[in-house]
């Protein structure tokens, strides 16, 4: 008689308080990445007056961070794949809280950006795990759900952490908000301790020492029956390396998803990093600027939400495509320019919501287009490499921008990246992880 597989019986259970509580925490990781990326824009005016640096050496640390998450993000999401979930999560929190406790303790341009890279690594490493738990701490039905649930933490962590560092920034210097981010960083620490056991799925598929015993226990506090063994699995399937994601069987889907998420982050920083400035442009005053990126932050975080309850009813595969063929849309649309302010924080939340949910999506069809012995390792490949897309998006507009091409041009040129993008994931062969037949995983259908 076969032994029951857990990865199974949890795939197909109604999900335990316990399961909600690791998908809770990796909301509350991913809100981390959105105050500290808001955060440093609020605190690089105060970094600029004591300093007196000008604008291109503050631009140089500002995007410091976008490097180190990029290189952690890549080289990290292995490690989680190698040690587990659980201690890379651990580790990338120290490693987050230590670079912002020592940002306050810098004393010029090098320092600060020295760090700014060590936070950002952890950062990197942090979004290929939380990915990983997201997805494999859900059952069938809620997994696309949850992972959407995850990737909102972002913008809501930046409306919600921008509003905590300006209220902050009026009573201290700039330093406070890089305090108060290392203590919000430090709590998570004992949290992840208590609520987020080791992936039943990544023990199961690597069974390193221990891993029946810790099996049993997660088990237990899911309301399971514990198991007498394993389910077997042969030495090269536990020994399979990460580059795998480069294997004959996975390279498409590694090409593909890595474009898609590409080149759709170049068309969503275009909004994120540029929308004040244009603003501005527009005659509108500097706080009217800074309360439309909110709005569209807001549309954001609601974007990721809806996408999420869709996957309930709808694939997720053709609702990713037509939100980015929808982001493609109302890029342009925001290229038009608007009358008035409450028109242009419309479109802009719209936007917002558009270009959010095309990042929510294709969150989910990373967890689910590579197989849990590379799960972290693919995310962290793609999502490092369209950091990339990150820091070019606000270049490529910049240059457009002086070369003397209107906002409409600009905004259709950018606006081109979600379009391609949706070619991309349409391309994804439909059971992107065939793999995971031969190593007993649950298939999955985009």
């Amino acid at each position: 008689m076969a032994m029951p597989d857990p990865r199974r019986t949890l795939s197909v259970s109604n999900m335990s308080v316990v399961q909600i509580a690791a998908v809770a925490v990796t909301i509350g990781l991913n809100a981390l990445d959105g105050f500290d990326v808001l955060a440093i824009s609020f605190a690089s005016p105060g970094i600029a007056h004591e300093w007196g640096i000008d604008r291109a050496a503050l631009g140089i640390v500002l995007s410091m961070e976008l490097i180190g998450m990029g290189l952690g993000s890549i080289l990290l999401g292995g490690v989680a794949d190698k040690i587990g979930r659980r201690r890379t999560l651990l580790g990338c929190l120290v490693v987050m809280t230590l670079g912002m406790v020592m940002a306050t303790r810098a004393k010029g341009v090098y320092d600060l950006s020295l760090w700014r890279v060590f936070t950002g690594l952890g950062i990197g490493g942090m979004l290929a795990a939380i990915t990983a738990v997201a997805a494999e701490f859900s059952n069938d039905r809620r997994r696309s759900l949850n992972v959407s649930l995850m990737a909102i933490g972002y913008p809501i962590g930046a409306v919600v952490g921008g509003s905590i560092a300006a209220a902050l920034l009026k009573q201290g210097e700039w330093r406070v908000v890089f305090e108060f981010g290392a203590a919000a960083t430090a709590l998570f620490i004992p949290l992840v301790l208590w609520l987020v056991p080791e992936s039943i799925a990544w023990l199961c598929q690597r069974q390193p020492a221990g891993a029946l015993d810790s099996v049993n226990r997660s088990l237990l506090r899911m309301g399971q029956e514990p198991l007498a063994a394993l389910p077997e699995v042969s030495v090269d399937a536990r020994k399979r390396p990460v580059a795998d994601i480069f294997s004959p069987q996975l390279i498409r889907v590694t090409v593909l998803a890595t474009l898609a998420y590409f080149l759709h982050i170049t068309t969503f920083y275009f909004l994120l990093k540029w929308v004040p400035k244009i603003v501005v442009d527009m005659g509108f005053t500097p706080s009217s600027a800074a309360g439309v990126l909110v709005w569209a932050n807001v549309g954001g975080a609601s974007g990721g939400a809806v996408l999420g309850l869709l996957s309930l009813r709808f694939g997720l595969k053709p609702l990713t495509i037509l939100v980015l063929v929808l982001s493609t849309v109302m890029v342009s649309v925001f290229g038009r320019g608007q009358a008035d302010l409450a028109q242009l924080s419309l479109v802009c939340a719209v936007t917002g919501f558009c270009t959010n949910a095309g990042v929510v999506g294709l969150y989910g069809i990373l967890a689910q287009a590579f197989p849990t012995y590379v799960r972290a390792t693919g995310t962290g490949f793609a999502v490092g490499t369209g950091r990339a897309g990150a820091m070019l998006a606000p270049i490529i507009a910049g240059y457009l921008f002086h070369g003397g091409y209107g906002l409409q041009f600009v905004a259709i040129a950018m606006s081109a990246g979600s379009l391609v993008g949706a070619v991309a994931v349409w391309l994804l062969p439909r059971t992107p992880a065939a793999v995971r037949s031969v190593q007993g995983e649950p298939a999955t259908v985009l």
